[in-house]
């Protein structure tokens, strides 16, 4: 649809019957945003700005499909959909690509990467997809050697995320099973400890990742996703907490009443109840 001017674009989407939005009109609306007469702060936003936003987004869509809410997941599919659709705006406004041509590139992407679906190749399962579209990744970005393919995995991931990949990639240089990595923890418990019986702050932070670097080995050889883990772990401590901080307020006391042998009787008797 072409529009002579603003308001011409501005009258067509208030016009626009409820629940009959598009994609077209959502980048409408930011272009709207973030032309001369649109939102001051839109218009103040650069990528960097808002890339807290973009982060905080996809984990909300994470926790809308971990607490398998469907309205939740397509309220927050949508502010991820804006992220991307904001940042693609702000390169068209500068000249270097636009919304039209990152779509172009991510479909030709999936099309080269799936040449069992598009061309001729023939696979037995999904492992052996897997297989495949590894081999085609690194040929279109020119990883020959496994350290570039170790650095092409994005540093800003979260760091136990990124460990357990690093660990899946260097296979030529793994623990060979489970039973390896549990002598390599034990000697990595030894060093913290050491290092913090020195006192040295920096030791301690060195040795406290080795530590944490081995822990995602051993989730690996035993078939569970560190990250994972841990973010159930931390929702089970608050669950456990809630219910130590109820049995005490049950009691007519404050947390700060108890000491901390007290309260971990309490914490036991929940654990084992």
């Amino acid at each position: 649809m072409n529009f002579q001017n603003r308001e011409e674009k501005v009258n067509y989407l208030l016009t626009k019957a409820p629940g009959t939005y598009t994609y077209e009109d959502l980048r409408l609306v930011v272009e709207l945003l973030r032309s001369e007469g649109g939102c001051p702060w839109d218009m103040e936003q650069t990528h960097t700005s808002i890339r807290r936003d973009f982060i905080e987004e996809t984990y909300e869509v994470i926790e809308a499909i971990d607490t398998e809410n469907p309205e939740l997941l397509r309220e927050e599919l949508g502010d991820v959909l804006l992220q991307v659709v904001f940042h693609a705006r702000i390169e068209e406004e500068e000249g270097r690509f636009s919304m039209d041509e990152v779509a172009n590139d991510i479909c030709a992407k999936l099309i080269h990467r799936h040449p069992h679906v598009f061309g001729t190749l023939e696979v037995a399962d999904s492992a052996e997809v897997l297989v495949n579209w590894d081999k085609i990744k690194g040929e279109e970005k020119h990883r020959v050697t496994m350290t570039d393919k170790l650095r092409a995995i994005p540093p800003m991931e979260p760091s136990l995320m990124r460990a357990q990949k690093v660990g899946k990639k260097a296979a030529c240089f793994d623990f060979a099973n489970a039973d390896e990595v549990w002598k390599k923890l034990d000697e990595e418990i030894a060093e913290v400890k050491a290092a913090a019986a020195s006192g040295n702050k920096e030791d301690v932070a060195e040795e406290m990742g080795d530590l944490l670097l081995t822990v995602t080995s051993l989730a690996r050889k035993l078939g569970v996703d560190a990250e994972e883990c841990l973010y159930h772990a931390t929702d089970k401590f608050i669950d456990r907490f809630e219910k130590v901080e109820t049995a005490v307020h049950d009691k007519g006391l404050e947390m700060d009443d108890l000491t901390m042998p007290q309260l971990d009787e309490i914490w036991d008797e929940i654990k084992h109840s």
